[in-house]
């Protein structure tokens, strides 16, 4: 059996919970979606390991340029504040980006799930009530995916891998 035969057998498992079929299409899809949030944190993890002397570079050079532009201030000299300001300017902009980039890695998981999702569900129709509207699976994956992140916001403290990652999160914006 091949890697995609493997990962279609596990996924669709979380639609066979309870043999009501609209039942199991939302506990499934909650399911995967909170699947992709625990990727997503963990790929953020990794990512964040592997940059972590890159962004605390970036900002200890942030802190250093903020408190030169600071003291050229406070000593009149316009020149030296500009010169200081502008390379604080471009150091926060890379902060910023790195910081993005990093938000970014949790959601690639999102899009082989929708993939597998538009294999699995493409022609199921979910009527929206006094619209006269249907959707597709996207939507309730969307609504599931956010209830995930909202769920493993709150719970992600007291796992033990998680609880690691986030104090070290924690620390690394405490010091920006």
């Amino acid at each position: 059996m091949d890697f995609w035969a493997v990962l279609d057998l596990i996924l669709i498992s979380f639609y066979r919970l309870t043999g009501n079929p609209v039942l199991d299409f939302f506990l499934g899809t909650f399911g995967v979606a909170f699947l992709v949030v625990l990727i997503g944190e963990f790929t953020i993890s990794l990512v964040f390991k592997a940059n972590k002397r890159h962004l605390e570079s970036l900002n200890v050079r942030l802190s250093d340029l903020h408190r030169l532009s600071m003291a050229a201030l406070r000593l009149g000299d316009k020149k030296s504040y500009r010169a200081c300001n502008k390379e604080a300017n471009d150091t926060f902009g890379q902060v910023f980006f790195n910081m993005f980039g990093l938000s970014a890695a949790s959601l690639w998981p999102a899009f082989f799930a929708l993939s597998w999702m538009q294999q699995r569900f493409a022609g199921i129709g979910f009527p929206l009530p006094f619209t006269g509207y249907t959707v597709n699976y996207v939507v309730p994956f969307l609504i599931c995916y956010i209830l995930s992140r909202m769920l493993f916001g709150r719970v992600k403290h007291k796992l033990p891998y998680f609880k690691g990652v986030s104090e070290m999160l924690a620390a690394c914006e405490k010091n920006q």
